[in-house]
């Protein structure tokens, strides 16, 4: 059994026959009309964000699978609060993200956050925040990790 692999950047939602899969895919003789759909089908959660995927083909049986990476935090953050970079400075603030938003990209990053819990990964996301000059709920997000410690803000 010979696998194949073929990786490419795709943007969530928008795979198609063109590069980077389907030139690779052609000579494995596969259907990459299901591939593609495959491929969109599993990244449409993240539509306007560019998301690794990987493709594997057994080439003797055609048989193949789709592995979806995982795009970064910061990406996420981003296009919930619609603007294209971070902060350039400590003192600039970018955007307010609300705790429904960052539960919202906890739960998305879920598979590659090391919090064991919502509480622990929206709290790895608010300091994904911290550094990108974005606040939570109008306040600097480490408050709301201390809120959200003390029990004053229930996940």
């Amino acid at each position: 059994m010979a696998e194949v692999v073929v990786s490419g950047l795709v943007e969530g939602g928008k795979a198609t026959s063109g590069p980077p899969f389907g030139p690779a895919l052609g000579p494995l003789g596969v259907n990459i009309s299901a591939i593609i759909g495959e491929i969109n089908k599993q990244t449409s959660a993240f539509a306007g964000i560019k998301i690794p995927v990987k493709v594997y083909v057994d080439s003797s049986t055609k048989q193949y699978r789709v592995e979806i990476g995982s795009p970064t935090t910061s990406a996420l953050i981003l296009k919930e609060l619609g603007v294209p970079a971070g902060a350039k400075t400590k003192e600039e603030t970018i955007g307010n993200l609300t705790l429904d938003q960052a539960k919202k990209i906890a739960s998305l990053k879920e598979a590659k956050l090391y919090g064991k819990s919502v509480k622990e990964r929206v709290k790895q996301v608010l300091g994904t925040c911290k550094s990108m000059g974005v606040t939570c709920e109008g306040q600097n997000p480490k408050e709301v990790i201390k809120k959200i410690e003390s029990g004053e803000i229930a996940l």
